[in-house]
């Protein structure tokens, strides 16, 4: 009896509600469909916008799919009979409980959009921020993806990121190229500026204006330490930066300035030996 009922019961909610339940199931299969779909396009499209780049592109993405299935869902629990009233005070109810649950995933979203809207980088920009460096492959609704200059991938929260201070390598046109050095309290600094100077006007990267100088940086325990200051273009930094290095230090050898060192003597006379080295220090 008690089966007979079951299955006249379950007859008739199939009745009444059956092609409801399929009319749901082909909506939340469309939005499905629909929130990929319209994701991906934007991804193609709206870095070729004017107007945008392909750092918004991401986030705007991401929003755009999460807004199509919650859609899906409401148009789906209303055609089962759930009023629009009670579906949106069971989602503000849920969208509450979530909120206290991730409060840190929600202040990445939060740190997500600042970032696109401040825009302090670009994707492909290479940046540093609390400890993490690297080129900004995509920044995400609730974190940034980096690549290391080494290969390595890092994903790291936004919130990590905009809470941190943000150093740009990319953002200025030009950067300036320090190439450091320590000459013997003997040598000429006259001579040594002049190679330096001839150095960095060799290279065509190097920038005129503002023209390179040689500053006198500090007198260390065993040298005169200079410091060649040179501009290039962002682009090209790395490469004279180490080209600068490479140079200046053939140029200086060949121009006889000495580049001093730290030097150990060891005396044994008999059986005892002494020790002394530039630093003035002895043991015995």
């Amino acid at each position: 009896m008690q089966f007979d009922e079951l299955v006249t019961s379950t007859t008739q909610w199939a009745t009444q509600y059956g092609m409801a339940l399929i009319i749901a199931l082909i909506v939340l299969a469309i939005g499905w469909i629909a929130s990929k779909w319209l994701s991906s396009a934007i991804l193609k499209v709206l870095p070729h916008n004017k107007a945008f780049d392909e750092t918004i592109a991401p986030m705007v993405s991401q929003i755009v799919r999460y807004v199509v299935i919650i859609v899906a869902i409401v148009i789906a629990l209303s055609e089962l009979g759930v009023q629009t009233a009670s579906i949106l005070a069971v989602l503000g109810a849920a969208g509450l409980a979530i909120a206290l649950a991730l409060q840190g995933t929600l202040s990445n979203i939060a740190a997500g959009v600042m970032l696109i809207w401040l825009r302090p980088f670009n994707v492909g920009d290479y940046v540093e921020a609390d400890g993490i460096n690297g080129v900004v492959k995509q920044v995400g609704l609730f974190a940034t993806q980096m690549r290391t200059v080494d290969g390595k991938f890092l994903f790291a929260p936004n919130s990590k990121i905009w809470n941190a201070t943000i150093v740009n390598f990319n953002r200025e046109m030009t950067r300036r190229v320090d190439f450091k050095v320590g000459i013997a309290y003997d040598a000429d600094i006259a001579k040594a500026r002049e190679v330096l100077l001839e150095t960095a006007a060799a290279d065509d990267r190097v920038l005129k204006v503002p023209e390179p100088v040689v500053y006198v940086m500090g007198l260390g325990a065993s040298s005169v330490d200079l410091q060649l200051r040179c501009w290039t273009k962002t682009a090209d930094y790395w490469e004279t930066a180490m080209a600068i290095n490479e140079r200046g230090k053939l140029a200086l050898d060949k121009a006889g300035v000495e580049i001093p060192f730290p030097h150990v003597h060891l005396v044994a006379p008999g059986l005892n030996a002494n020790i002394t080295s530039d630093s003035s220090k002895e043991t015995k």
